[in-house]
């Protein structure tokens, strides 16, 4: 896809393909012998959530929530909303939280205290990207695909104003073009 709006790729299609399938094996390896929960958080993971989920070896169920927290802009705004809940209880399940990014950790934090109420057994986090310079809140996910620079960035899931989730990489936006 050319657009002016896709700047440098930050991430190859190849690594993650080699990524999701380490972070898969790792996350088997650690829920063997259990049943586990992913949450993926609509809509940014859905990619990542997909091929991950073909990659773990483990009985595995799967629940969607949607938060809202950007809008459209580049920023987070500090406020988290639930759009969508989870369709089931979770009261007693190993739960692995998928999520695109860790930026400022507000959503994630919000997510972990949300769920982390509703007595799982266990709660842990599956993040592709984190960017660590951005961090504003204490949480550090269990299980990272990539850290990057802080850069806003799109493609493999991650959008724009609901454009490039479709591209087969993770790019930087071109801000302005």
């Amino acid at each position: 896809m050319r657009d002016d709006a896709v700047g440098e790729i930050l991430v190859q299609p190849d690594d993650l393909s080699r990524r999701v399938r380490e972070l898969g094996a790792q996350i088997t390896e650690d829920y063997h012998g259990r049943d586990l929960l992913l949450v993926g958080v609509l809509k940014g993971a859905v990619f990542f959530l997909s091929d991950l989920m073909r990659h773990i070896d483990v009985p595995c169920e799967l629940d969607f929530m949607a938060v809202a927290s950007y809008g459209s802009t580049t920023d987070s705004s500090g406020v988290v909303r639930i759009l969508k809940d989870l369709d089931a209880p979770i009261d007693g399940r190993h739960v692995l939280i998928v999520e695109d990014i860790v930026d400022s950790g507000l959503t994630l934090q919000y997510l972990l205290r949300n769920l982390g109420a509703r007595d799982p057994k266990s709660i842990e986090v599956c993040a592709l990207l984190t960017k660590p310079e951005r961090r504003k809140v204490s949480v550090e996910p269990r299980y990272v695909g990539f850290e990057i620079p802080n850069r806003f960035v799109i493609g493999y899931g991650l959008d724009h104003g609901e454009r490039y989730r479709n591209l087969p990489y993770v790019a930087a936006l071109v801000e302005g073009a």
